[in-house]
């Protein structure tokens, strides 16, 4: 019998709706025993978010200074063959629960030496938040063996406007008499990650512990938009000069934190509507001269389980 462990934070539910599709087939399974293990911040974060506590949580989630969260209730000698990580992205960095889970014993015990798959959803920029996230692993001793990221697929112009709404008041849309569509993913595609449940109930069972090869390839696991790497490097070294600013001015409650929160917002308004255009424009004149680098980190971020789908018909 192979044990799977899943640990998983959501706030509206749609994380959670995802780790239970990607293991529905191995709860289906005889040789696999699935546990669910949700991530519980001692202090519950709201959601939805008032619109100042959802801005100011950012510059400690981008110092991973997180909050803390209670102990996972697992026995304490908890073993497993495999353990699945379910986390969403907060402001380019995994949410503040996992990044807290992550730095505790009971994290560094349950996952050393273990084989591990990472699985997230956000509106489009994840690649920092799995760049920390593959850090850490790789100092607890783990190994990352496959990795899935889910992102929205309408249109971005549309999602700077829906996913907020969702965040800030718990709809998710359509908004604006129907321009702007439902944030967040369709039934249709959570439904589809079953694929992936399907891939390691086939493979587990039979598996080395010596194997750390991806059991994803060919599946769509990641799709990689070669439009946003710069431009999230870009907003990550703003969110950390911006975050180590109001940071310096206090703890979340400091009314000096606050009014300087308040001129980042503005800053941020202005920004989006005036330089990031040009960003964009040169980016496009640019992109013929950088194509090879912008190749090779394409496949950088796609590792370990690449973006080929030529399986996933296959494996419907």
């Amino acid at each position: 019998m192979k044990r799977v462990l899943v640990v998983h934070f959501s706030q509206s539910g749609q994380l959670t709706n995802i780790v239970r599709s990607i293991c529905e087939p191995l709860r289906a399974s005889t040789e696999i025993e699935v546990t669910f293990a949700e991530l519980k911040p001692v202090k519950p974060y709201p959601f939805p978010w008032p619109f100042w506590k959802f801005f100011n949580i950012f510059p400690d989630a981008m110092y991973d200074d997180p909050d803390p969260i209670e102990p996972l209730q697992l026995p304490a000698d908890a073993d497993y063959d495999l353990i699945i990580l379910g986390f969403q992205v907060w402001f380019l960095s995994p949410s503040m629960p996992m990044a807290a889970f992550l730095k505790t014993e009971q994290a560094k015990k349950l996952l050393a030496g273990k084989q591990v798959i990472t699985a997230l959803c956000c509106r489009n920029m994840w690649l920092s938040a799995q760049e920390r996230v593959k850090e850490r692993l790789q100092e607890i001793g783990a190994h990352l063996i496959d990795h899935v990221a889910l992102v929205d697929r309408s249109p971005n112009a549309a999602t700077l406007i829906s996913t907020p709404m969702w965040l800030l008041t718990g709809k998710r849309g359509p908004f604006l008499g129907g321009l702007v569509p439902v944030a967040g993913l369709t039934q249709e595609e959570i439904a589809a990650t079953a694929r992936f449940g399907h891939a390691i109930a086939a493979e587990l069972p039979k598996r080395e512990v010596s194997d750390h090869s991806p059991m994803f390839k060919g599946l769509g696991a990641v799709k990689i938009d070669v439009s946003l790497i710069a431009h999230e490097k870009l907003t990550g070294r703003s969110l950390l000069m911006w975050g180590k600013l109001l940071r310096a001015c206090g703890n979340r409650e400091s009314r000096l934190r606050k009014f300087v929160l308040g001129v980042y917002v503005v800053f941020l308004v202005v920004l989006l509507l005036t330089l990031m255009p040009v960003v964009l424009i040169i980016k496009k004149l640019l992109a013929p001269l950088m194509r090879e680098k912008v190749e090779a980190r394409r496949a950088y971020f796609a590792a370990p389980s690449g973006e080929s789908e030529d399986l996933v018909e296959r494996s419907a």
